[in-house]
Protein backbone atom coordinates (compact mmCIF):
# COMPACT_ATOMS: atom_id res chain seq x y z
CA UNK A 1 0.00 0.00 0.00
CA UNK A 2 1.29 3.65 -0.91
CA UNK A 3 1.85 5.57 2.16
CA UNK A 4 -0.26 8.42 2.25
CA UNK A 5 2.35 11.12 2.86
CA UNK A 6 3.48 9.45 -0.73
CA UNK A 7 0.37 10.32 -2.34
CA UNK A 8 -0.07 13.88 -1.12
CA UNK A 9 3.09 14.15 -2.49
CA UNK A 10 1.63 13.73 -5.89
CA UNK A 11 -0.61 16.86 -5.71
CA UNK A 12 2.60 19.07 -4.26
CA UNK A 13 2.90 20.39 -7.45
CA UNK A 14 0.05 21.91 -7.93
CA UNK A 15 -1.04 21.93 -4.60
CA UNK A 16 2.02 24.27 -4.51
CA UNK A 17 0.86 26.72 -7.10
CA UNK A 18 -2.36 27.03 -5.90
CA UNK A 19 -0.29 28.36 -2.44
CA UNK A 20 1.74 30.94 -4.14
CA UNK A 21 -0.82 31.75 -7.01
CA UNK A 22 -0.31 36.03 -6.93
CA UNK A 23 2.16 36.00 -4.32
CA UNK A 24 4.01 38.28 -6.00
CA UNK A 25 3.26 39.53 -9.31
CA UNK A 26 5.44 40.87 -12.12
CA UNK A 27 7.02 43.60 -12.37
CA UNK A 28 7.99 41.47 -8.97
CA UNK A 29 8.62 44.59 -6.78
CA UNK A 30 6.77 45.87 -4.17
CA UNK A 31 6.28 49.33 -4.99
CA UNK A 32 4.09 47.81 -8.07
CA UNK A 33 0.59 48.74 -7.82
CA UNK A 34 -0.12 45.68 -8.68
CA UNK A 35 1.76 44.42 -5.67
CA UNK A 36 -0.19 46.79 -3.21
CA UNK A 37 -3.26 44.13 -3.13
CA UNK A 38 -1.90 41.12 -1.46
CA UNK A 39 -3.24 37.42 -1.38
CA UNK A 40 -6.45 37.52 -3.46
CA UNK A 41 -7.10 33.50 -3.21
CA UNK A 42 -8.21 31.24 -0.41
CA UNK A 43 -8.30 33.94 2.55
CA UNK A 44 -10.23 33.31 5.25
CA UNK A 45 -10.33 36.25 7.72
CA UNK A 46 -11.77 36.17 11.27
CA UNK A 47 -15.35 35.50 11.29
CA UNK A 48 -15.71 39.11 13.15
CA UNK A 49 -14.37 40.66 10.32
CA UNK A 50 -15.66 38.87 7.46
CA UNK A 51 -19.67 39.63 9.03
CA UNK A 52 -18.45 42.85 9.18
CA UNK A 53 -16.67 43.50 6.07
CA UNK A 54 -18.48 41.33 3.84
CA UNK A 55 -15.05 40.78 1.61
CA UNK A 56 -13.47 37.69 2.33
CA UNK A 57 -14.61 34.40 3.93
CA UNK A 58 -14.19 33.40 7.00
CA UNK A 59 -14.60 29.36 6.69
CA UNK A 60 -14.12 27.04 3.70
CA UNK A 61 -15.75 23.82 2.81
CA UNK A 62 -15.14 20.92 0.76
CA UNK A 63 -17.83 18.10 0.14
CA UNK A 64 -16.32 15.21 -1.78
CA UNK A 65 -17.51 11.61 -2.50
CA UNK A 66 -15.64 8.38 -2.18
CA UNK A 67 -16.57 4.82 -3.54
CA UNK A 68 -15.31 2.99 -0.42
CA UNK A 69 -13.49 -0.98 -0.16
CA UNK A 70 -14.08 -2.87 3.26
CA UNK A 71 -12.27 -1.15 4.84
CA UNK A 72 -11.53 2.74 3.58
CA UNK A 73 -9.81 5.54 5.47
CA UNK A 74 -9.30 8.97 4.96
CA UNK A 75 -6.85 11.11 6.04
CA UNK A 76 -6.88 14.94 5.73
CA UNK A 77 -4.25 17.72 4.97
CA UNK A 78 -4.98 21.43 5.04
CA UNK A 79 -2.22 23.94 3.77
CA UNK A 80 -1.83 27.84 3.65
CA UNK A 81 0.85 31.06 4.33
CA UNK A 82 0.98 32.62 7.58
CA UNK A 83 1.54 36.33 6.77
CA UNK A 84 4.35 38.01 8.47
CA UNK A 85 5.46 41.32 8.29
CA UNK A 86 9.44 42.31 7.80
CA UNK A 87 10.61 46.04 8.07
CA UNK A 88 13.63 47.54 7.61
CA UNK A 89 16.19 49.24 9.76
CA UNK A 90 19.58 50.54 9.60
CA UNK A 91 22.39 51.16 11.51
CA UNK A 92 22.37 54.58 12.70
CA UNK A 93 24.39 55.93 16.00
CA UNK A 94 24.73 52.68 17.63
CA UNK A 95 21.02 51.88 17.29
CA UNK A 96 19.09 51.17 14.24
CA UNK A 97 15.99 52.95 12.69
CA UNK A 98 13.15 52.47 10.81
CA UNK A 99 13.57 53.24 6.79
CA UNK A 100 11.56 52.28 4.08
CA UNK A 101 14.73 50.75 2.08
CA UNK A 102 17.96 49.84 2.91
CA UNK A 103 20.70 49.17 -0.17
CA UNK A 104 23.13 46.84 0.30
CA UNK A 105 25.40 45.96 -2.02
CA UNK A 106 22.89 46.86 -5.09
CA UNK A 107 20.15 45.25 -3.70
CA UNK A 108 17.41 47.80 -2.39
CA UNK A 109 16.01 45.88 0.29
CA UNK A 110 12.24 46.83 0.83
CA UNK A 111 8.85 46.37 3.01
CA UNK A 112 6.91 43.70 2.69
CA UNK A 113 5.16 41.07 3.77
CA UNK A 114 6.13 37.43 3.78
CA UNK A 115 4.49 34.42 4.36
CA UNK A 116 5.44 31.04 6.04
CA UNK A 117 4.31 27.66 4.61
CA UNK A 118 1.65 26.10 7.39
CA UNK A 119 0.32 22.43 7.73
CA UNK A 120 -2.49 21.24 9.35
CA UNK A 121 -2.73 16.92 9.30
CA UNK A 122 -5.55 15.02 10.78
CA UNK A 123 -4.78 11.19 11.23
CA UNK A 124 -6.42 8.64 9.08
CA UNK A 125 -10.33 8.19 9.88
CA UNK A 126 -12.59 5.20 9.64
CA UNK A 127 -15.20 5.52 7.34
CA UNK A 128 -16.85 2.22 8.21
CA UNK A 129 -20.89 2.81 9.02
CA UNK A 130 -20.06 1.61 13.03
CA UNK A 131 -17.54 4.76 13.29
CA UNK A 132 -17.60 8.42 14.46
CA UNK A 133 -19.76 10.56 12.21
CA UNK A 134 -17.23 13.78 12.88
CA UNK A 135 -14.22 14.97 14.45
CA UNK A 136 -12.90 18.41 15.41
CA UNK A 137 -9.03 19.32 15.26
CA UNK A 138 -8.34 22.33 16.46
CA UNK A 139 -4.72 24.42 15.47
CA UNK A 140 -3.22 27.77 16.47
CA UNK A 141 -0.16 29.64 14.73
CA UNK A 142 2.15 31.05 17.24
CA UNK A 143 3.15 34.74 16.74
CA UNK A 144 6.76 36.89 17.94
CA UNK A 145 9.07 38.84 16.08
CA UNK A 146 12.76 37.79 14.94
CA UNK A 147 15.73 40.31 13.84
CA UNK A 148 17.91 39.13 11.13
CA UNK A 149 21.01 41.33 10.77
CA UNK A 150 21.32 42.61 6.96
CA UNK A 151 25.67 42.68 6.58
CA UNK A 152 27.31 44.10 3.45
CA UNK A 153 29.68 41.65 1.41
CA UNK A 154 32.42 43.08 3.76
CA UNK A 155 31.04 41.55 6.70
CA UNK A 156 30.38 45.15 7.92
CA UNK A 157 26.47 45.17 10.02
CA UNK A 158 24.52 47.93 7.70
CA UNK A 159 20.97 46.86 9.26
CA UNK A 160 18.85 44.33 10.11
CA UNK A 161 15.39 42.84 9.09
CA UNK A 162 12.52 43.06 11.56
CA UNK A 163 9.86 40.46 11.18
CA UNK A 164 6.48 40.32 13.56
CA UNK A 165 3.73 37.70 13.37
CA UNK A 166 0.19 37.76 14.53
CA UNK A 167 -1.23 34.52 16.66
CA UNK A 168 -3.57 32.76 14.38
CA UNK A 169 -5.96 30.06 15.42
CA UNK A 170 -8.69 27.65 13.36
CA UNK A 171 -10.50 24.28 13.25
CA UNK A 172 -10.98 21.45 10.74
CA UNK A 173 -14.29 20.14 10.86
CA UNK A 174 -14.98 16.37 9.11
CA UNK A 175 -18.10 15.14 8.82
CA UNK A 176 -18.81 11.83 7.18
CA UNK A 177 -22.31 10.65 5.62
CA UNK A 178 -24.42 8.79 3.10
CA UNK A 179 -25.70 11.47 0.59
CA UNK A 180 -27.76 8.65 -1.32
CA UNK A 181 -28.85 5.85 0.20
CA UNK A 182 -29.21 3.85 -2.77
CA UNK A 183 -25.69 4.32 -3.33
CA UNK A 184 -22.65 2.82 -1.23
CA UNK A 185 -20.75 6.19 -1.78
CA UNK A 186 -19.44 8.21 1.08
CA UNK A 187 -19.20 11.90 1.17
CA UNK A 188 -16.59 13.27 3.10
CA UNK A 189 -16.91 17.49 3.90
CA UNK A 190 -14.13 19.14 5.28
CA UNK A 191 -14.11 22.57 7.04
CA UNK A 192 -11.89 24.95 7.74
CA UNK A 193 -12.61 28.03 9.94
CA UNK A 194 -10.19 30.82 11.22
CA UNK A 195 -11.32 31.21 14.86
CA UNK A 196 -9.14 34.33 15.50
CA UNK A 197 -10.58 36.87 17.99
CA UNK A 198 -10.96 40.07 15.96
CA UNK A 199 -13.04 43.23 17.81
CA UNK A 200 -11.54 45.94 16.04
CA UNK A 201 -14.14 48.12 13.43
CA UNK A 202 -13.48 50.53 10.61
CA UNK A 203 -10.08 48.90 8.99
CA UNK A 204 -9.04 48.21 5.76
CA UNK A 205 -8.56 44.56 4.53
CA UNK A 206 -4.75 44.84 4.42
CA UNK A 207 -4.64 45.52 8.42
CA UNK A 208 -6.11 42.14 9.13
CA UNK A 209 -4.06 40.05 7.05
CA UNK A 210 -1.98 38.89 9.50
CA UNK A 211 -4.25 37.82 11.04
CA UNK A 212 -5.80 35.43 8.40
CA UNK A 213 -5.21 31.76 6.91
CA UNK A 214 -3.94 32.63 3.35
CA UNK A 215 -4.28 30.88 0.01
CA UNK A 216 -6.18 28.01 2.18
CA UNK A 217 -6.64 24.62 0.40
CA UNK A 218 -7.21 20.65 1.28
CA UNK A 219 -5.66 17.46 0.34
CA UNK A 220 -7.77 14.11 0.85
CA UNK A 221 -6.35 11.07 0.73
CA UNK A 222 -8.25 7.57 0.72
CA UNK A 223 -7.00 3.97 1.83
CA UNK A 224 -9.16 1.32 0.63
CA UNK A 225 -11.25 3.28 -1.73
CA UNK A 226 -11.35 5.74 -4.43
CA UNK A 227 -13.00 9.57 -5.03
CA UNK A 228 -15.44 10.10 -7.72
CA UNK A 229 -15.35 13.10 -9.80
CA UNK A 230 -17.67 15.85 -9.24
CA UNK A 231 -17.52 17.02 -12.36
CA UNK A 232 -18.13 13.39 -14.37
CA UNK A 233 -19.52 11.23 -12.22
CA UNK A 234 -20.58 7.46 -13.20
CA UNK A 235 -24.11 7.29 -13.02
CA UNK A 236 -24.78 4.97 -10.19
CA UNK A 237 -23.11 7.90 -8.43
CA UNK A 238 -24.80 11.26 -9.62
CA UNK A 239 -27.63 11.38 -7.61
CA UNK A 240 -24.76 11.43 -5.04
CA UNK A 241 -22.71 14.44 -6.25
CA UNK A 242 -25.34 16.40 -6.74
CA UNK A 243 -25.66 16.32 -2.94
CA UNK A 244 -21.82 17.52 -2.53
CA UNK A 245 -22.19 21.38 -2.25
CA UNK A 246 -18.22 22.97 -1.42
CA UNK A 247 -18.17 26.43 -0.70
CA UNK A 248 -14.66 29.07 -1.08
CA UNK A 249 -12.85 25.71 -2.90
CA UNK A 250 -13.65 22.59 -5.00
CA UNK A 251 -12.46 19.38 -5.45
CA UNK A 252 -10.54 18.30 -8.02
CA UNK A 253 -9.06 14.35 -8.48
CA UNK A 254 -5.18 14.13 -8.50
CA UNK A 255 -2.95 11.30 -9.95
CA UNK A 256 -3.53 8.28 -11.67
CA UNK A 257 -5.87 5.92 -9.21
CA UNK A 258 -7.90 8.21 -7.89
CA UNK A 259 -7.11 8.33 -4.38
CA UNK A 260 -5.91 11.95 -3.85
CA UNK A 261 -8.32 14.79 -4.12
CA UNK A 262 -6.89 18.83 -3.93
CA UNK A 263 -9.43 20.97 -2.99
CA UNK A 264 -8.89 24.62 -4.47
CA UNK A 265 -9.57 27.95 -4.42
CA UNK A 266 -8.97 28.51 -7.99
CA UNK A 267 -10.85 26.76 -10.78
CA UNK A 268 -9.28 23.11 -11.85
CA UNK A 269 -10.25 20.10 -13.70
CA UNK A 270 -9.52 16.62 -12.57
CA UNK A 271 -6.00 15.74 -13.06
CA UNK A 272 -4.42 18.73 -13.38
CA UNK A 273 -0.67 19.00 -13.82
CA UNK A 274 2.28 21.70 -14.33
CA UNK A 275 3.32 21.66 -17.85
CA UNK A 276 6.63 19.99 -18.21
CA UNK A 277 7.89 22.88 -20.23
CA UNK A 278 8.02 25.28 -17.42
CA UNK A 279 11.37 25.82 -15.39
CA UNK A 280 10.27 27.17 -12.44
CA UNK A 281 7.42 29.11 -10.72
CA UNK A 282 6.53 32.75 -11.69
CA UNK A 283 3.31 33.16 -9.33
CA UNK A 284 1.21 34.42 -12.03
CA UNK A 285 -0.53 31.54 -13.90
CA UNK A 286 -2.79 33.99 -15.82
CA UNK A 287 0.21 34.95 -17.76
CA UNK A 288 2.05 33.04 -20.60
CA UNK A 289 5.57 31.58 -18.91
CA UNK A 290 7.49 32.96 -22.32
CA UNK A 291 5.80 36.25 -22.25
CA UNK A 292 6.61 36.51 -18.07
CA UNK A 293 10.42 35.31 -18.85
CA UNK A 294 10.60 37.92 -21.63
CA UNK A 295 9.32 40.49 -19.87
CA UNK A 296 11.24 40.07 -16.83
CA UNK A 297 14.51 40.01 -19.34
CA UNK A 298 13.36 43.34 -20.31
CA UNK A 299 13.68 44.97 -16.64
CA UNK A 300 16.53 47.82 -16.12
CA UNK A 301 19.02 46.80 -13.44
CA UNK A 302 17.51 49.04 -10.75
CA UNK A 303 13.62 47.26 -11.38
CA UNK A 304 15.85 43.87 -10.83
CA UNK A 305 18.03 45.12 -7.88
CA UNK A 306 14.27 46.40 -5.98
CA UNK A 307 12.82 42.78 -7.12
CA UNK A 308 15.50 40.70 -5.33
CA UNK A 309 15.21 42.61 -2.61
CA UNK A 310 11.71 42.65 -2.23
CA UNK A 311 11.15 38.68 -1.60
CA UNK A 312 13.44 35.71 -1.75
CA UNK A 313 11.17 34.08 -4.34
CA UNK A 314 11.29 37.24 -6.71
CA UNK A 315 14.76 37.33 -6.65
CA UNK A 316 14.69 33.77 -8.19
CA UNK A 317 12.98 34.80 -10.56
CA UNK A 318 15.36 37.34 -12.11
CA UNK A 319 18.06 35.20 -11.64
CA UNK A 320 16.28 32.30 -13.28
CA UNK A 321 14.97 34.68 -16.27
CA UNK A 322 18.83 36.09 -16.59
CA UNK A 323 20.18 32.46 -16.81
CA UNK A 324 17.59 31.02 -18.83
CA UNK A 325 19.22 29.14 -22.14
CA UNK A 326 17.80 29.61 -25.66
CA UNK A 327 16.98 26.14 -25.88
CA UNK A 328 15.00 26.23 -22.51
CA UNK A 329 13.49 29.68 -23.90
CA UNK A 330 12.62 27.56 -27.54
CA UNK A 331 10.89 25.22 -24.93
CA UNK A 332 8.32 27.81 -23.57
CA UNK A 333 7.22 29.04 -27.19
CA UNK A 334 4.93 25.98 -27.96
CA UNK A 335 5.24 22.92 -29.38
CA UNK A 336 3.89 20.40 -32.03
CA UNK A 337 2.09 17.33 -31.41
CA UNK A 338 0.35 15.00 -34.06
CA UNK A 339 -3.51 15.19 -33.99
CA UNK A 340 -5.07 12.12 -34.71
CA UNK A 341 -8.03 11.96 -37.25
CA UNK A 342 -11.08 9.49 -37.05
CA UNK A 343 -9.08 6.88 -38.51
CA UNK A 344 -6.36 7.06 -36.27
CA UNK A 345 -2.93 8.14 -36.64
CA UNK A 346 0.53 6.02 -35.06
CA UNK A 347 1.42 7.44 -32.51
CA UNK A 348 5.12 7.60 -32.94
CA UNK A 349 5.11 10.17 -36.02
CA UNK A 350 8.12 11.49 -35.50
CA UNK A 351 7.81 14.64 -38.20
CA UNK A 352 4.57 16.15 -40.49
CA UNK A 353 6.19 14.72 -43.37
CA UNK A 354 5.05 11.49 -42.16
CA UNK A 355 1.17 12.27 -42.16
CA UNK A 356 1.31 12.10 -45.70
CA UNK A 357 0.53 8.18 -45.96
CA UNK A 358 -1.82 8.07 -43.68
CA UNK A 359 -6.03 8.89 -44.08
CA UNK A 360 -6.63 12.43 -42.70
CA UNK A 361 -10.14 14.60 -42.56
CA UNK A 362 -9.11 15.53 -46.12
CA UNK A 363 -8.67 12.35 -47.50
CA UNK A 364 -5.63 10.00 -48.30
CA UNK A 365 -3.49 12.61 -49.99
CA UNK A 366 -4.51 15.88 -48.01
CA UNK A 367 -3.17 16.22 -44.54
CA UNK A 368 -5.74 18.36 -42.22
CA UNK A 369 -3.77 21.29 -42.15
CA UNK A 370 -4.34 22.26 -45.51
CA UNK A 371 -6.96 25.03 -46.67
CA UNK A 372 -8.78 22.08 -48.66
CA UNK A 373 -9.77 20.18 -45.82
CA UNK A 374 -11.74 23.32 -44.61
CA UNK A 375 -13.24 24.17 -48.39
CA UNK A 376 -14.71 20.60 -47.74
CA UNK A 377 -16.88 21.80 -44.76
CA UNK A 378 -19.56 24.26 -45.02
CA UNK A 379 -20.50 25.40 -41.43
CA UNK A 380 -23.77 27.19 -42.58
CA UNK A 381 -25.03 23.58 -44.60
CA UNK A 382 -23.68 21.67 -42.25
CA UNK A 383 -26.37 19.29 -40.29
CA UNK A 384 -25.85 17.22 -37.13
CA UNK A 385 -28.65 15.17 -35.73
CA UNK A 386 -29.38 15.79 -31.95
CA UNK A 387 -32.43 13.27 -30.23
CA UNK A 388 -34.15 12.91 -33.62
CA UNK A 389 -33.74 16.52 -34.91
CA UNK A 390 -31.66 17.29 -37.56
CA UNK A 391 -29.89 20.58 -36.14
CA UNK A 392 -28.32 23.16 -38.63
CA UNK A 393 -27.98 26.62 -39.16
CA UNK A 394 -31.80 28.43 -37.96
CA UNK A 395 -32.48 25.76 -35.70
CA UNK A 396 -33.86 26.92 -32.11
CA UNK A 397 -32.02 24.96 -29.42
CA UNK A 398 -31.57 25.38 -25.27
CA UNK A 399 -28.25 25.27 -24.22
CA UNK A 400 -27.10 22.48 -21.38
CA UNK A 401 -23.55 23.21 -20.82
CA UNK A 402 -22.00 19.68 -19.44
CA UNK A 403 -19.11 19.16 -16.65
CA UNK A 404 -16.57 20.15 -19.49
CA UNK A 405 -18.29 23.60 -19.21
CA UNK A 406 -16.30 26.65 -17.94
CA UNK A 407 -18.16 29.33 -15.84
CA UNK A 408 -19.44 31.48 -18.41
CA UNK A 409 -21.11 29.01 -20.31
CA UNK A 410 -22.61 27.47 -17.04
CA UNK A 411 -24.37 31.01 -16.94
CA UNK A 412 -26.09 30.37 -20.03
CA UNK A 413 -28.11 26.98 -19.06
CA UNK A 414 -31.32 27.04 -19.90
CA UNK A 415 -31.23 30.37 -22.61
CA UNK A 416 -33.15 29.96 -25.64
CA UNK A 417 -30.40 29.95 -28.94
CA UNK A 418 -30.42 29.64 -32.55
CA UNK A 419 -27.75 27.56 -34.60
CA UNK A 420 -25.67 29.64 -36.36
CA UNK A 421 -23.63 26.41 -38.26
CA UNK A 422 -22.42 23.32 -37.24
CA UNK A 423 -18.61 23.44 -37.35
CA UNK A 424 -16.37 20.15 -37.76
CA UNK A 425 -12.83 20.05 -36.09
CA UNK A 426 -9.47 18.17 -37.16
CA UNK A 427 -10.49 15.41 -35.06
CA UNK A 428 -13.97 14.89 -37.22
CA UNK A 429 -15.74 16.27 -33.61
CA UNK A 430 -18.56 18.52 -35.03
CA UNK A 431 -19.41 21.46 -32.42
CA UNK A 432 -22.59 23.68 -32.89
CA UNK A 433 -22.16 27.50 -33.04
CA UNK A 434 -25.02 29.70 -31.97
CA UNK A 435 -26.19 32.85 -30.47
CA UNK A 436 -28.10 33.85 -27.67
CA UNK A 437 -31.74 34.88 -28.37
CA UNK A 438 -32.35 37.54 -25.67
CA UNK A 439 -28.75 39.12 -26.03
CA UNK A 440 -28.65 42.53 -27.16
CA UNK A 441 -25.25 41.97 -28.80
CA UNK A 442 -26.13 39.21 -30.77
CA UNK A 443 -26.45 41.35 -34.18
CA UNK A 444 -22.96 42.86 -33.79
CA UNK A 445 -21.30 39.75 -32.97
CA UNK A 446 -22.80 37.72 -35.72
CA UNK A 447 -21.39 40.68 -38.11
CA UNK A 448 -17.84 39.75 -36.35
CA UNK A 449 -18.31 36.49 -36.62
CA UNK A 450 -18.15 35.69 -33.16
CA UNK A 451 -20.21 32.29 -32.13
CA UNK A 452 -20.80 30.41 -29.07
CA UNK A 453 -19.47 26.80 -29.30
CA UNK A 454 -21.09 23.59 -27.43
CA UNK A 455 -21.03 20.21 -28.05
CA UNK A 456 -23.68 18.24 -29.95
CA UNK A 457 -24.69 16.98 -26.32
CA UNK A 458 -25.25 19.99 -24.14
CA UNK A 459 -28.09 21.28 -26.79
CA UNK A 460 -31.39 20.60 -27.02
CA UNK A 461 -33.06 21.13 -30.07
CA UNK A 462 -36.95 22.49 -29.51
CA UNK A 463 -38.62 20.91 -32.20
CA UNK A 464 -42.07 22.66 -31.69
CA UNK A 465 -41.13 26.35 -32.72
CA UNK A 466 -44.17 28.16 -31.44
CA UNK A 467 -43.51 26.26 -28.11
CA UNK A 468 -42.27 28.78 -24.87
CA UNK A 469 -38.78 29.52 -25.31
Amino acid sequence: MTPVADRFETARAVADAVLYEGYVLYPYRASSRKNQARFQWGVLTPRAFSEADGSERWAMRTECLIAPGPSPAVSVRVRCLHSQRRRIERIRQGGFEAVDQLEVDGTLYVEWDEAIEKIVDVSPLPLLPGGPFAWVKTFSFDGGSEFEELRAGDGTAVGRFVRHREPVTGLVRIAISRPDPESSCVKVAVTVENTTVWNRRGVHRDEVMPLSLISVHAMLAVDDGRFVSLLDPPDRAARAARACQSDGAYPVLIGDEDRVVLSSPIILYDHPEVAPQSPGDLYDSLEIDEILALRVMTLTDGEKSEARGTDPRAAAIIDRCDDMSAETLGRLHGQMTPVRSPTGLPGDLEGPEEFGGFETLGGPDVPWWDPEVDASFDPWTESVWIAGVEVTKGTPVRLAPSHRADAQDIFLSGLAATVAGVFTDVDGDQHVAVTVDDDPATEELEWQGRYLFFHVDEVEPLVDQGQDR
